[in-house]
């Protein structure tokens, strides 16, 4: 809320004073230089022009500040301001186009090990602040390991429930992980929360269910894909533990999917909830920027492996033994290095198969994704890891060993959007925030160029494309960085641009992120993924006004509730296209060039605490 305060005492900014009183985060910092300008200008000000250019209404009003009556001082109300005729609302729907929606990820802890959801009145204060902000929801893993702990097929989702209930009842939608991961072991990590017990039981006695190194050791973080469809866990596969759980959680949770409060369903896919293979973990010794290890030496991926040699007529051909170990750099291996293994025959047969194996994974579980939430008015998911350290180097180690066969003459994520667009589903990617500037020279890392190549794949395969920011970031830096991902050639005035992302999830929400400056700049953030308009218009009126200064505040709730105001009307999930074929994967692996990227995005966040306390200083300094 803001209100205007008029006196009829002294003269221009002195007879005509005005005083502003600013609650919140009103008042765009983009405006900052235009003060200077403002100051310097002579005569009265006749009007104060409110818009409201986002929102519900699409309204713009303006009241003429010289038919108030003049007697004393008044107070008025924004809310209380007489009603002008609406504007044309064509150049706010344009301008709407713009809007990237913003959710935040929740703790992963806010349901306990226990399956409680624990401190619900912090939760329900720290939810109503992100609405209050402009958020538009919030994200949040939903543990296999707590869901289904007590044995198969022994669903409780009471917490989540209630936790559900909360984030409706605060006005937030919610897209819910499907997490079949271990939580603990990856960066920013803060719990514990292991596969159900009943499933790392079987593992005591059959150790190759989990993804396995070179040297034997296992990975209790996520099951191999190599037993995806063995019947190993009570008689069900492990896509059937999965196709099971999306299943009951439809079912239990249908009444928030009716309302409209679950829009997004995100299957997790490997570790992390990510596609790809534990190639870099910390709980194996792995530190960054290691090239990290391959994970395909269970007994059944071997199995695989080795059918498949054969079947291509190499049965002597077996799994690498010279790609190093997790923190080696890749010029120190026989695989990665110059001339390394991974340019011959034998190399790239090994590597199309390993990141094959990963798309069929994903192929595979999405389809049964797809079969569960048929019918029901959400979008389905998965994310793709942001592996930016060696990408500058002629291996792209970290990539492959993750499961991205990527180099400069293949495309390793084109196929993997293609394989999503069959399931209608969002291509979600990560470090969307990271500068090639910020990391290390010697880790030969590329962000901005990984982040360009995978966005513009996901565009040119005409899926959605969202994304988020690897690690917690609370500076202007970070910020920029991803609204310049968002929309790469900046707002568009005549309407839809043409590269834009579906959605930007920020990790995650914390006692940090809401500290005063720190929440004050994101609240600036917010507004500027929603195609805040306070810079752009302000400048349009004080250019071309012929009646004197006309100053012009915007009171925006910079919050859109109608999906369907900026194209994100979500229709009942159709059923899955037909399976791909491998020559449709193969075309797709064909490089092209990235689309165009601006320098920096064109609705930049400043520090929020010192421009604006500048703003106030500088208006209030008129008034001695």
């Amino acid at each position: 809320m803001t209100s205007i305060i008029r006196s009829t005492q002294g003269g221009c900014w002195g007879s005509d004073r005005l005083r502003l009183r600013l609650y919140g985060s009103v008042f765009d910092p983009a405006v900052m230089p235009l003060i200077d300008r403002v100051e310097s200008l002579q005569g009265v000000i006749r009007k104060v022009k409110r818009i409201e250019a986002m929102g519900q209404t699409g309204r713009s009003n303006y009241v003429d500040v010289t038919k108030f009556p003049k007697a004393g001082t008044s107070k008025l109300s924004t809310d209380e301001m007489p009603e002008a005729p609406t504007a044309p609302s064509t150049y706010n729907e344009k301008i709407l186009a713009n809007y990237v929606p913003v959710y935040v990820m929740l703790p992963l802890g806010v349901i306990s090990n226990d399956n409680v959801f624990e401190d619900q009145p912090k939760m329900e204060k720290q939810l109503k602040e992100l609405r209050a902000a402009g958020v538009d929801g919030v994200m949040v893993d939903v543990w296999w390991g707590i869901v289904e702990s007590k044995g198969p097929k022994q669903y409780d989702w009471s917490a989540y429930r209630s936790l559900f209930a909360l984030v409706q009842e605060c006005g937030l939608k919610l897209q819910a992980i499907m997490s079949f991961h271990r939580c603990g072991g990856n960066v920013g990590d803060e719990v514990t929360i292991p596969l159900p017990q009943w499933v790392l039981d079987i593992g005591e006695t059959d150790p190759d269910i989990f993804y396995t190194n070179r040297k034997g050791n296992r990975n209790k973080e996520y099951l191999t894909i190599g037993v995806d469809n063995q019947p190993l866990f009570d008689g069900r596969t492990a896509v059937q533990l999965y196709s099971d759980y999306m299943k009951s959680f439809r079912e239990n949770m249908s009444d928030f999917i009716e309302a409209g409060l679950i829009i997004d369903i995100e299957v997790g896919l490997g570790p992390a909830g990510e596609l790809r293979y534990p190639s870099y973990t910390g709980t194996q010794g792995w530190v960054f920027p290691g090239i990290g290890e391959f994970q395909c030496y269970d007994k059944y991926l071997e199995a695989e492996f080795k059918e498949a040699a054969t079947g291509a007529g190499h049965p002597e051909w077996g799994l690498p033994d010279n790609a190093g170990e997790y923190n080696d750099t890749p010029g120190s291996t026989e695989f990665f290095g110059l001339n390394g293994t991974y340019m011959t025959e034998k190399g790239k047969f090994f590597l199309t198969w390993y990141s094959n194996k990963l798309i069929n994974h994903g192929d595979e579980i999405l389809d049964e994704a797809n079969r569960a939430f048929l019918g029901c008015k959400v979008k389905l998911a998965a994310k793709v890891a942001g592996i930016h350290w060696w990408y500058k180097s002629p291996s792209h180690a970290a990539e492959l060993t993750s499961g991205y066969y990527n180099l400069k003459d293949r495309d390793g994520y084109r196929p993997i959007a293609r394989m999503l667009s069959r399931h209608y589903a969002i291509f979600n990617f990560t470090c969307l925030e990271m500068r090639d500037s910020e990391q290390r020279a010697d880790a030969k890392c590329g962000p901005q160029e990984l982040v360009q190549q995978v966005l513009s794949g996901g565009w040119r395969e005409e899926v959605e494309v969202a994304g988020e920011n690897a690690l917690s970031r609370y500076d202007s830096n970070g910020y920029n960085q991803m609204l310049l991902n968002a929309r790469p050639s900046g707002i568009s005035r005549e309407g839809l641009p043409k590269q834009i992302m579906y959605g930007v999830t920020y990790l995650r929400l914390s006692d940090e992120l809401l500290k005063d400056k720190n929440f004050k700049i994101f609240k600036t953030f917010v507004k500027k993924m929603h195609a805040h308009q306070v810079s752009k218009h302000l400048h349009t009126c004080i250019d071309n006004t012929l009646e004197g200064i006309k100053l012009v505040f915007f009171l925006s709730q910079d919050y859109c509730a109608d999906l369907g105001m900026y194209n994100h009307q979500i229709g009942p999930l159709e059923r899955s296209k037909p399976k791909l074929v491998m020559e449709d994967l193969l075309e797709a692996t064909k490089p092209m060039e990235p689309f165009p990227w601006g320098e920096e995005t064109d609705m930049k966040v400043d520090d929020f605490d010192g421009v604006l306390a500048n703003l106030i200083r500088k208006l209030f300094s008129l008034f001695k």
